[in-house]
């Protein structure tokens, strides 16, 4: 009975030695896989680790200040791209509260920009978007809440960030536009990451993504 209750804790033992291993190797592995990240060139957000195809159409709107806002603005930036309106009672507050951490994390970083797109202009206008900015104490130009033509703001939600996800279930393109996504791009257009942005330790993985994006470019 002795040697066999023995044999029973040695054999205990080894499992959960090797258990302990098997988690730490798996772990380690994680880490090296994740040295750069994949593109994303498509709706259904299939990662790819080659190249990127698929890049952020041309667009042109207006921001906060009424500048022009357009992809030369962003040229050679990483940047977090997102989608909201003004009165939002839902979702959005948890959105620019966690851009605004952003913001704040990246404030002295001039490679790392944020661009935040209204999917009500015939409500934000921007006048509108002034006093939301400033009320939110959104910083120009690290910043930019746009607003512009509401068929280029749908089209670029949903064919150009893939944004929408009722759409992409639906294709019914007279549907609202509302999502929960922060969607990364890198100083070429391509999309890297996709990202819950009411989610703070979404947020969290978000930005030690685009520390891996940086050494990357």
């Amino acid at each position: 009975m002795t040697k066999y209750f023995a044999i029973v804790i040695i054999t205990v033992f080894f499992s959960c030695t090797n258990d302990k291993k098997s988690k730490i190797d798996t772990n380690s592995t994680n880490k090296k896989i994740v040295s750069h990240l994949p593109y994303f060139n498509s709706m259904d957000f299939t990662p790819n680790w080659d190249k990127g195809t698929h890049k952020i159409p041309k667009f042109s709107f207006l921001n906060q200040n009424g500048d022009t806002i357009t992809n030369k603005t962003y040229d050679g930036k990483i940047y977090i791209a997102d989608f909201f309106f003004t009165t939002c009672p839902g979702i959005c507050p948890k959105l620019t509260k966690n851009m605004s951490s952003l913001q704040e994390y990246y404030g002295n970083d001039d490679t790392i920009m944020l661009l935040s797109h209204t999917v009500m202009p015939w409500m934000d206008t921007v006048d509108r978007l002034k006093e939301y900015a400033s009320k939110n104490n959104i910083k120009h130009p690290k910043w930019n809440v746009v607003t512009g033509d509401k068929d280029s703001l749908y089209t670029i939600a949903r064919k150009g960030y893939f944004a929408d996800e009722d759409f992409i279930k639906t294709q019914d393109s007279d549907n609202f536009i509302h999502t929960e996504n922060f969607i990364l791009v890198d100083p070429k257009g391509h999309i890297r990451g996709v990202y819950n942005g009411t989610i703070e330790i979404d947020v969290k993985r978000l930005i030690r993504h685009i520390e891996i994006l940086k050494k990357e470019v």
